[in-house]
């Protein structure tokens, strides 16, 4: 990534001026991930924050059955590890695809936080967003149908131009509102059919929003 695009990237994410996004660039390094490999495992302790730049991550735990349970995802732009201090990670942080990642340590962060006022409210900010879609998640999974999970979640990840670039994976897509791939895939297929949302190898565009919102139940 050059460097450029990196610092671009954290003034994005921490909506911070380009002074204060070079203050954190310094210290961030960039790592490539193959899909299906573990970033860090369960039990490992995490040093590190990694904000996610492309792809998605997983943290994903093994029930004592044996069944695969999703914790959480992250997407372009959130964050995960340990903050404030280095702590035991709860679950495998696996690649869903290919990703890159920024990653910084966790004391250096702290550090830059605490001598930094923007580089502080940027951290506050990102990480109230991501606890916010946490509930959310939380909240759809107690009060909606597995199919209204599905649409919910497509509207939550679509751009300002009603766009999932790339379309969502749909085992991905099901794990991540807890639920099977073959329902997921039946829920989308009747979108298509009703022409709310059209689907290719590019991207996912929701045709009419207001109609898949009135979907959701």
């Amino acid at each position: 990534m050059l460097e450029a695009e990196r610092l671009a990237v954290i003034e994005s994410v921490f909506s911070c001026r380009h002074d204060a996004a070079v203050a954190l660039g310094t210290a961030v390094r960039e790592l490539s991930v193959p899909g299906k490999h573990v970033v860090a495992g369960q039990g490992d302790v995490a040093r590190h924050c990694w904000l996610v730049v492309d792809g998605v991550a997983q943290a994903q735990i093994n029930s004592s059955d044996g069944q695969l349970t999703l914790l959480a995802s992250y997407g372009p732009g959130e964050i995960f590890g340990s903050y404030p201090e280095p702590a035991p990670l709860r679950a495998d942080i696996v690649a869903l695809g290919a990703l890159r990642l920024l990653s910084i340590e966790t004391g250096i962060l702290v550090d830059l936080a605490r001598r930094n006022a923007e580089i502080a409210h940027g951290l506050s900010l990102l990480l109230a967003r991501q606890l916010d879609v946490l509930l959310d998640r939380m909240a759809a999974r107690t009060t909606l149908s597995a199919t209204g999970r599905v649409y919910a979640e497509l509207l939550r990840l679509a751009d300002a131009s009603n766009r999932i670039e790339p379309p969502p994976v749909l085992s991905a897509l099901a794990l991540t509102v807890h639920t099977t791939r073959e329902t997921t895939s039946r829920a989308i297929a009747h979108l298509v059919r009703r022409g709310i949302i059209d689907r290719s190898d590019a991207a996912l565009e929701i045709i009419s929003p207001r109609l898949l919102a009135e979907l959701i139940a």
